[in-house]
């Protein structure tokens, strides 16, 4: 586990395993506040990191499981001796993708012959590929080099949420508990993807263009490594720019009207939520990003709203808050995210752990 967003997913499975059958998390230090959640639930949990203590303690784990899930790409995978009954699933950290990973990534063209090698070793070890689309899956064919019959058209259980009353009214109340400025405003949330290179920086003016609208609030949510970019807004004091680091992405996402980002897989996250009347694709540094770590061909063709790419147009839509209609988007990426994606899954390995 490298990301704390699948802790209903597992919990749903640990009720779910027949009884033979034990449920093990290996996490990265990143979701240890998952992992404890996870572990008051009765769930055996388990820090993990490359090295010789994993070698030691937890690969004997792994080469004892039936069924081992995953939520991202682990390098240690590619060393394993992968018994015939054993079954590895890739269930992935995000909904779609905008931005490109694997072999589509133009960086991994100039990585060595072993490196590349190693890589493919390790995609070759996933036996399927759980997506909520066509076009998702297309992205793990082109990216990791696969057969299209790997793929799973079950759906991404963590978008269950998203079309959850109970679990959207829950949302708006952690919210509110925490910031009740944001009721009865519109809210335009921030949120760009995580950048690898510490030279990125915010474009001058941005703040001044999200607080375009005076009858909103703007939440700025920046990923914890880029958290020191949020320097430059910070002083200019500006009382309807809001940072709180303290709260879930998910849950903002529950309670924005407008949701500002640029690659992030966010985007396929707010399209299925009711309160989504507008978005904007700020990508103010694509001609950076299509060299590294690169920009899926076809994102002008599915993407609900036209791109910006300066602060004065960001201004101008931020102004003209224009209503976006998702419905296409969602048949492109959200095809089979009904609200029972999670059922589906568990349903098909459950049947897969009983009958071995």
């Amino acid at each position: 586990m490298s990301f704390d967003d699948n802790v209903d997913f597992i919990k749903q499975l640990a009720q779910r395993l027949p009884h033979k059958y034990v449920l093990y998390v290996l996490y990265k230090s990143n979701t240890e506040a998952a992992a404890t959640d996870l572990a008051a639930f009765g769930i055996t949990t388990h820090p993990f990191s490359d090295g010789l203590k994993f070698v030691f303690e937890d690969i004997s784990v792994l080469m004892s499981a039936k069924l081992i899930i995953c939520d991202n790409y682990y390098a240690f995978l590619g060393g394993l001796v992968k018994l015939p009954m054993t079954k590895i699933v890739q269930i992935w950290h995000a909904d779609g993708a905008i931005k490109k990973f694997g072999w589509e990534d133009p960086t991994t063209a100039m990585r060595s012959t072993s490196d590349k090698h190693r890589f493919q070793k390790v995609y070759d070890h996933f036996d399927e590929y759980i997506v909520g689309s066509k076009a998702m899956g297309q992205v793990f064919v082109n990216s990791y080099h696969e057969k299209f019959d790997k793929i799973k058209l079950l759906g991404y259980p963590r978008s269950d949420q998203y079309l959850d009353p109970e679990w959207q009214k829950k949302a708006r109340e952690r919210i509110f508990r925490s910031a009740p400025e944001l009721r009865n405003h519109r809210v335009i949330l921030y949120a760009p993807t995580y950048r690898e290179h510490q030279n990125f920086k915010l474009p001058k003016g941005l703040g001044s263009a999200l607080a375009a609208d005076p009858n909103a609030l703007v939440v700025i949510k920046l990923h914890p490594v880029l958290r020191d970019r949020e320097v430059p807004m910070r002083r200019i004091g500006n009382p309807k720019i809001k940072f709180y680091h303290e709260l879930e992405t998910s849950d903002l996402l529950a309670v924005a009207d407008t949701l500002v980002t640029d690659y992030s897989s966010v985007a396929f996250d707010f399209s299925l939520l009711p309160n989504a009347k507008s978005m904007i694709f700020f990508m103010f540094d694509l001609d950076n990003y299509q060299k590294d770590p690169g920009v899926q061909d076809d994102f002008l063709d599915w993407l609900p709203v036209e791109p910006v790419y300066k602060v004065e147009q960001l201004k101008d839509q931020i102004s003209a808050s224009p209503v976006v209609h998702f419905d296409k988007f969602n048949e492109h990426w959200n095809t089979y995210n009904d609200g029972h994606a999670t059922k589906r899954v568990i349903d098909r390995y459950v049947k897969f752990l009983e009958s071995n």
